[in-house]
């Protein structure tokens, strides 16, 4: 019989970018429409700016999701915080800001919703990324009895979000099986893998839930999808259709 699993304070549903496609993705417009669609969970993307603020966006470049140019950490925040990075979405959310980590954090803690941070660094700041995420996050949330779930790609941002704030919860992103993966995961502390959806197959959730890890998906819009990970046991599921699945 395999062990019970620690504890885990976190719903089993996730708001992909705040609200997924429904809203501009990593803005507050998009975290209050995913929380009035019931969600009580949201994931975000941070990274750094030139001077070191921890912002949200997804990109390494502004382009896709902001009227300005070029790559976001080089940036200083006192520039990233006057984009646009709303009318590319629609035109009722035109001038949405970029969010300071910052301003989330409060948002969230005011209204008592849980965070799955991935740690999204410019390639070359892993580390500093981790750092100045972690550290941030747990002065915003010191004593909270469920504070954020951190997660990313890359070791190395994990890794020193672990020896900065080794008391916050860690999450290994996954979009292949690379060798070594759990040796990693297991070396990080990691509390949870965080699969693409089509990676899961019972074999693996059984591994990871031998390991005491919980099983986490993303991003899942279609229903049969959400029923395939529902049956195989997994454990959460990060989704952009914050209007199909009602989270309950």
């Amino acid at each position: 019989m395999m062990p019970a699993l620690p504890d885990w304070p976190y719903p089993f549903w996730i708001a992909h970018r705040g609200a997924g496609k429904l809203a501009p993705e990593n803005t507050l417009a998009a975290f209050r429409l995913g929380a009035q669609h019931g969600y009580r969970m949201a994931e975000c993307d941070v990274k750094l700016s030139a001077d070191g603020v921890p912002f949200l966006l997804h990109d390494s470049t502004l382009e896709r999701t902001t009227n300005g140019h070029g790559t976001a950490g080089d940036q200083p925040w006192a520039e990233l915080a006057q984009l646009d990075a709303g009318s590319w979405h629609s035109r009722a959310c035109a001038g949405e800001p970029i969010p300071s980590f910052a301003n989330l954090a409060r948002w969230c803690i005011a209204n008592r919703l849980h965070l799955d941070v991935e740690i999204k660094p410019t390639p070359g700041q892993e580390a500093a990324t981790g750092r100045a995420v972690a550290g941030a996050a747990a002065r915003w949330w010191r004593g909270a009895a469920v504070p954020p779930l951190l997660t990313s790609f890359r070791p190395d941002a994990l890794q020193a979000a672990a020896q900065a704030a080794p008391q916050l919860p860690r999450g290994l992103l996954l979009d292949t099986l690379w060798d070594g993966w759990q040796g990693v995961a297991t070396q990080l502390g990691c509390r949870a893998i965080v699969c693409n959806h089509a990676l899961w197959d019972a074999a693996l959730v059984d591994r990871v839930h031998a390991v005491g890890w919980r099983a986490l998906s993303y991003t899942v819009n279609d229903e049969w999808a959400a029923q395939r990970l529902i049956a195989l046991g997994t454990d959460g599921i990060v989704t952009d259709r914050v209007d199909l699945f009602a989270p309950g």
